[in-house]
């Protein structure tokens, strides 16, 4: 079941967010069970963990997410 929170839709609008998720059930339902899901590379956490992680220090949290610091 689908549920409007916030908004008023139009049967259009309201039609077309249905067709998405229809689409998306049925491409989901049309995979074999037991096959692997290829993951996006930007989700990978091997990508983030392969640079270097700064050392503890007082300025740690500054460079957290600054490449090459």
């Amino acid at each position: 079941m689908i549920k409007v929170v916030r908004g008023n839709p139009t049967p259009e609008e309201l039609a077309a967010a249905l067709a998405v998720v229809r689409a998306r059930a049925a491409a989901a339902a049309a995979l074999p069970s037991g096959a692997p899901t290829v993951r996006d590379a930007w989700s990978d956490p091997s990508r983030v963990a392969a640079r270097r992680v700064p050392q503890p220090g007082p300025a740690t949290w500054s460079r957290t997410y600054w490449p090459g610091a």
